[in-house]
């Protein structure tokens, strides 16, 4: 059985639509950080987005854990001509596709960003090759409220628009296991 830890990135802050914008995380709250550091295996293998919310997250919470290699396909959705825009902004331009964006995700996406169904097959396939190259590990991944929601939608077989209904705090763990095919949601959005 592989066990994913997915850990989603400390806060940005940012007040709008953050995608591929390559912002950092606040990672301030040292007792958090410690906590979760703390609850995830010490023998589990790191790997995080390509981000440098994600990546500095990974390397606050590694705690002596064998870091992987950043991989960009675990980024968070393109936001495209939306990325660091507020949605009262967007809505007030193009109020008919946002709100498609939201209300029935899957194929709708933003101007020259990704719909949820592209994010989903670029996650789905990150996270596949990590599992046929780690077989049997603990791995946390660190990436982003998207990314992890790709993973709770597949294991839980959600529609999109079911899965948006979790919420995926900052630096939470959301813990899934695969075993032969299977999945088994575990936990979602835990703070230790």
């Amino acid at each position: 059985m592989t066990r994913l830890h997915l850990v989603r990135h400390g806060p940005t802050h940012a007040k709008s639509m953050v995608g591929w914008s390559d912002l950092p995380a606040d990672l301030s709250d040292s007792a958090q950080v410690s906590r979760v550091a703390g609850f995830l295996p010490a023998d589990a293998l790191v790997v995080s987005s390509d981000l440098i919310r994600a990546a500095d997250t990974a390397t606050a919470i590694a705690d002596g854990r064998r870091r992987l290699p950043h991989d960009p396909d675990l980024r968070e959705i393109n936001f495209g001509e939306w990325e660091l825009r507020r949605f009262s902004e967007i809505e007030a331009e193009d109020p008919h596709r946002i709100r498609a964006f939201w209300e029935r995700p899957g194929e709708v996406r933003a101007p020259q960003g990704e719909s949820w169904d592209q994010v989903a097959a670029r996650v789905n396939a990150a996270v596949d090759r990590l599992i046929a190259a780690h077989t049997g590990c603990d791995l946390i991944i660190v990436a982003h409220f998207g990314a992890i929601l790709t993973q709770v939608q597949r294991a839980e077989n959600l529609t999109a628009d079911e899965v948006f209904a979790h919420r995926i705090n900052n630096l939470s763990v959301t813990e899934i296991h695969h075993a032969d095919g299977s999945w088994d949601l575990v936990r979602i959005n835990h703070l230790p």
